[in-house]
């Protein structure tokens, strides 16, 4: 199957809503709670990482996209976690107390757990987009998908 470079706005939204519905999901099984801006940043990452393999070309090594895939998300809740918790003082998470913090917004335990998610993720991604493209659409989502 030949994949394009871009996404519709709609399967981006679509796939961005999934993506942001599993991290809230996880966040919520992993810590107990989470926030709303945490479903839309997952949303975002989740449809950036679902592209690393097709800006890469279809030959990279799934663990080469996973670990980009991990500093990408890092280098987002890193931005995220300075606007939302230093900035706006939403405080809705803080490593301050896990080694290898900075600023309490990143953590290098939880950066080196995203590599692994961000695999499941691409994966996830690639099913979907698998699932969207079939039924004679030629890859295109239709008004009634």
């Amino acid at each position: 199957m030949q994949q394009t470079n871009t996404r519709r706005p709609g399967e981006a939204l679509l796939c961005g809503s999934i993506g942001g519905a599993v991290y809230y999901a996880i966040e919520l099984t992993w810590r107990g709670h989470s926030h709303w801006t945490m479903a839309l940043l997952g949303g975002v990452l989740f449809v950036i990482l679902g592209d690393i393999g097709r800006h890469l070309g279809e030959g990279a090594p799934l663990w080469l996209q996973a670990t980009l895939g991990g500093t990408i998300v890092t280098a987002c809740e890193l931005s995220a976690g300075i606007w939302i918790n230093l900035v706006l003082g939403l405080d809705v998470w803080d490593y301050s107390r896990v080694p290898f913090n900075l600023l309490g917004q990143i953590c290098l335990p939880y950066s080196l757990l995203w590599v692994p998610l961000s695999a499941g993720a691409i994966r996830l991604d690639r099913r979907l987009r698998r699932l969207l493209h079939r039924g004679g659409t030629g890859g295109k989502l239709t008004e009634h998908s």
